[in-house]
């Protein structure tokens, strides 16, 4: 009789056991896996050690300098829509939230949401973001975020009743008026 070879392959490969603790290297990367190494950044300015204020630097300058040009282009914008007693405060060393306060009193409802809607184009035309618009009680209270500049635009009632003036009275005022005997081109 012939016996009959049932013979299974059961060949398996062998791999290391690893405990727990340990586990197998990976192998590094090659470089063209390895990305791309940045420069490093040059540290920043030392302080001015007789003040102790840090330098400024030439893109904070000409935002600074954006800045006030918008407030004083907005605050004459306003003036030339009619708007009355229209300030410009400087809140810069005085507010974590903003660097310029624009107050003014609007004559009506239509005027205040006009003057307000020329006030945001203006700022997108500048560079500047809206972030935030709010309408007090059918436009008597108009109030814009811009970042840089917080604008309110009151109807008369409501400016006597919130005297934002008189809560920043210590703030300085900036004179936006063009100067008699200047050219409105300007």
């Amino acid at each position: 009789m012939a016996k009959k070879s049932s013979v299974k392959s059961t060949s398996k490969k062998s791999t290391p056991r690893t405990s727990p603790r340990t586990s197998p290297r990976k192998s590094a990367p090659k470089p063209a896996q390895m990305p791309a190494r940045t420069p490093a950044k040059p540290a920043a300015k030392p302080s001015d050690r007789k003040t102790g204020v840090a330098r400024r630097t030439t893109k904070t300058q000409t935002a600074e300098k954006r800045n006030h040009a918008f407030v004083i282009a907005a605050a004459r914008l306003m003036a030339e829509l009619h708007c009355e007693n229209v300030v410009v405060l400087d809140v810069r060393n005085k507010s974590q939230i903003t660097d310029y306060i624009l107050i003014a009193s609007g004559t009506s409802e239509v005027q205040i949401r006009a003057v307000a809607q020329q006030v945001v184009t203006l700022a997108k035309e500048t560079g500047l973001t809206v972030f935030g618009r709010a309408l007090e009680g059918a436009a008597a209270w108009v109030a814009l975020d811009l970042v840089e500049a917080v604008v309110h635009i009151f109807s008369p009632q409501q400016r006597a009743h919130y005297d934002l003036e008189m809560m920043w009275g210590d703030a300085p005022r900036i004179r936006w008026q063009r100067p008699v005997g200047k050219k409105a081109a300007e």
